[in-house]
């Protein structure tokens, strides 16, 4: 069993008198680990799996008094898949208001619903957490940091994913049943997505741009849709944790991008199951790509996970002029050029060095990558 650097976290923030809640991609583990919670709690527990029509009807329409006899005797109530019910949040609010030495915990696979219904509701009376896939760090705790160096070039192309590394013989198929099915679930559950097909192509579209910056109104040409349907589908990407993205980073000097976008992928496996290429490195005109979405991904999980909080962009000049990542904490950067040759020692370009003297300047490589992750 590897162990999820959010269980220490969770554990420590348990009877405190707030809800936790834990969102994150389907499949990421999030049962598991709240699983393995309790089993270290001697408080006994329910769970509700919000995927079951009964549970859903249930917790959807529940008064006080229904309330009181389903929390019963119980310590700990687990509301697993919690945006699957209407009005989740107010049923969690009453919960947690006529109960408070029980501790909620709430597991959501989609930002979308949970972002809307419980923010509001909840304010102040939790604590909310992202499970990604593994992170680096949690695989090489689990064996050792060179052993999963060794496996870089497989996280590259098969990603992170629980069941791709339970069962790596079978990881493309574990993948593109992901890809096929539980990617969908929510978007067109969720989602007022009208014309799945247009879905379908946006997300081919952003994987071919991995790592490019993107513009809506060419995307929207290459889908049949408009720039407004492509941006709230990419949001709605977004809320259910398979894209992100990341602005450009600018204090409106003149020679500096101001509006750009570039698209990541919370996944490499899920990225490459969407253009249907597992394809070894040495064959692939992307690899470059791969190497930049798996850092970025992996330095957003690091960073969540430890609770630094940042601002995330991008950097570049209409001279063409560009760095990979930026990161911002209380006014100072951090920058980071992110290459896959170890040979290979860029500089800090001098038109950032200028303009912003305060920052700290890193080349991230497949040998040193670690030492950014752990």
């Amino acid at each position: 069993m590897i162990t999820r650097e959010l269980q220490a976290v969770i554990e420590q923030k348990l009877f405190k008198g707030k809800v936790i809640v834990l969102t994150g991609p389907r499949q990421a583990g999030k049962t598991t680990l709240l699983k393995q919670v309790i089993e270290k709690q001697p408080q006994p527990a329910l769970t509700l799996n919000c995927d079951e029509p009964e549970v859903r009807t249930l917790l959807s329409g529940a008064n006080l008094q229904e309330l009181r006899m389903l929390a019963g005797n119980y310590k700990i109530i687990v509301v697993d898949e919690a945006q699957r019910v209407k009005n989740i949040g107010l049923t969690l609010k009453l919960l947690a208001d006529a109960f408070p030495a029980v501790q909620l915990l709430v597991t959501g696979s989609s930002s979308l619903e949970l972002a809307g219904e419980v923010n509001e509701p909840l304010t102040g009376r939790k604590f909310s957490y992202y499970l990604y896939p593994f992170s680096a760090k949690e695989l090489a705790t689990a064996a050792n940091t060179l052993a999963e160096k060794q496996s870089l070039e497989t996280r590259l192309i098969y990603g992170a994913y629980p069941d791709v590394i339970n069962f790596p013989g079978e990881a493309k198929e574990c993948l593109l049943n992901l890809s096929d099915s539980y990617l969908y679930k929510d978007i067109l559950a969720l989602g007022d997505v009208r014309k799945p097909a247009q879905l379908e192509k946006l997300l081919v579209a952003l994987a071919l741009q991995l790592g490019r910056e993107i513009s809506y109104h060419e995307l929207a040409q290459t889908i049949g849709a408009t720039a407004d349907t492509v941006e709230r589908y990419i949001d709605l990407l977004e809320k259910c944790f398979v894209v992100f993205q990341r602005q450009a980073f600018s204090r409106n000097h003149r020679n500096e991008i101001k509006k750009g976008k570039k698209i990541y992928f919370y996944d490499n496996g899920i990225r490459n199951a969407i253009v249907q290429n597992f394809s070894p490195l040495n064959l692939r005109p992307d690899s470059g790509f791969l190497w930049e979405n798996y850092f970025v991904s992996e330095r957003m999980k690091a960073n969540h996970y430890r609770r630094y909080f940042v601002k995330n962009y991008f950097w570049r000049t209409f001279q063409q002029q560009e760095i990979d990542l930026i990161e911002e904490a209380d006014g100072l950067l951090s920058a980071f050029e992110i290459k896959w040759n170890e040979k290979r020692r860029p500089k800090i370009p001098a038109a950032f060095a200028i303009t912003y003297p305060q920052h700290v300047f890193h080349v991230v490589n497949s040998d040193n990558y670690m030492e950014y992750l752990m």
